[in-house]
């Protein structure tokens, strides 16, 4: 026969579970050492306090913004100012060996922030950070953040600009000179203020420093003009060339009837009666006579080979410049210049 099911017991009583949420009010915000400008900074925390989710409205957003900036700033002033928060939130006196106690510094109440002290209460139509700008300390990140944000958004001016638009918001403590180390860190402020680094000069060639030779040993020439001279009653073109010293600067002037091979020839011939025959001529090349002109540069290319001929026999050695660089022959062309003033 089975045994009887035992009877419940009524007073046994029933087990109940109880929990205790506890929720703190303290956020905890990014790190701003984590971020490389203060916009991502912003942003985190905005993500931080209302979700990755975008707000419905452009003014909720805004707010969001706005409330997130005020507590990094308020983060900001309780980690370098613990002491001087706590005295001013509670309508204490600050300590006497405070970095504040200069700036007579007040607790706003409504932000949660120290400003600096002003005797502007009373002004009217001025902006609250103005008048009294919201104090921050020279080491924290954030202050560094904000820094290369206002250097940017004004294309890297010097630190005069910058401090004097962060004083609009800001009071940094020993500003200037946080202002100078972030730029000097910043590399497009290095590329602006970079100054062209000159080039160290060539050596100079040999035809320059043939000390022990006669002058006009290496000796540049060059042509210009034409000029209009009158003959009797006729009008008629003349030009001159110039011969010059490569080693002592001396200069030999000579005039040419025309542009012909016999016309220069004579002119060379002129030339080494007076001063001795050169071991070595330099030329323009023929495409850079007077300023490239192009009826000279015809001519001295149709009297290029009979003149090679000449020179030969005289053992001169006839030497151009390189195509389009007038810069190789300076001398010449400084002293063409000379004599053009001259002739004026």
């Amino acid at each position: 026969m089975p045994a009887a099911d035992p009877e419940p017991d009524t007073e046994l009583k029933k087990s109940a579970l109880c929990l205790l949420l506890c929720t703190s009010l303290d956020v905890q915000l990014p790190d701003a050492d984590q971020y490389k400008t203060l916009k991502d900074v912003v942003k985190a925390t905005v993500a931080c306090l209302h979700g990755a989710a975008q707000s419905s409205t452009h003014s909720d957003e805004a707010k969001h913004y706005v409330s997130a900036e005020r507590l990094l700033l308020q983060q900001a002033q309780r980690d370098s100012f613990p002491e001087e928060v706590k005295a001013l939130s509670s309508n204490q006196p600050l300590p006497p060996n405070s970095r504040l106690v200069s700036l007579s510094p007040e607790y706003d109440e409504d932000t949660g922030l120290i400003r600096v002290g002003r005797r502007l209460c009373h002004a009217e139509h001025i902006d609250l950070n103005v008048l009294h700008p919201i104090v921050l300390d020279t080491h924290q990140q954030l202050t560094k953040l904000l820094i290369k944000e206002y250097d940017a958004n004004l294309l890297h001016p010097g630190p005069e600009r910058v401090l004097v638009e962060l004083k609009r918001h800001f009071w940094i403590l020993r500003g200037r000179a946080a202002i100078k180390k972030c730029q000097l860190a910043c590399t497009d402020c290095q590329k602006w203020r970079a100054q062209p680094k000159i080039p160290m000069m060539a050596d100079l060639p040999p035809a320059r420093l043939r000390l022990y030779k006669p002058p006009f040993s290496s000796t540049e020439m060059d042509c210009f003009g034409p000029f209009t001279v009158k003959i009797g009653r006729q009008t008629e073109k003349r030009w001159g060339i110039v011969f010059k010293c490569m080693t002592t600067r001396c200069l030999h002037l000579d005039l040419l009837e025309s542009l012909d091979s016999d016309a220069f020839l004579m002119s060379l011939r002129r030339f080494i009666a007076r001063r001795g025959k050169p071991f070595e001529l330099f030329s323009d090349n023929g495409t850079n006579f007077v300023g490239g002109n192009q009826e000279i540069k015809e001519a001295y290319e149709a009297m290029a080979p009979r003149l090679k001929e000449q020179l030969v026999e005289h053992k001169i050695s006839f030497r151009f410049i390189p195509p389009s660089a007038p810069h190789f022959g300076s001398i010449r062309e400084r002293e063409v210049k000379s004599v053009k003033q001259a002739l004026k």
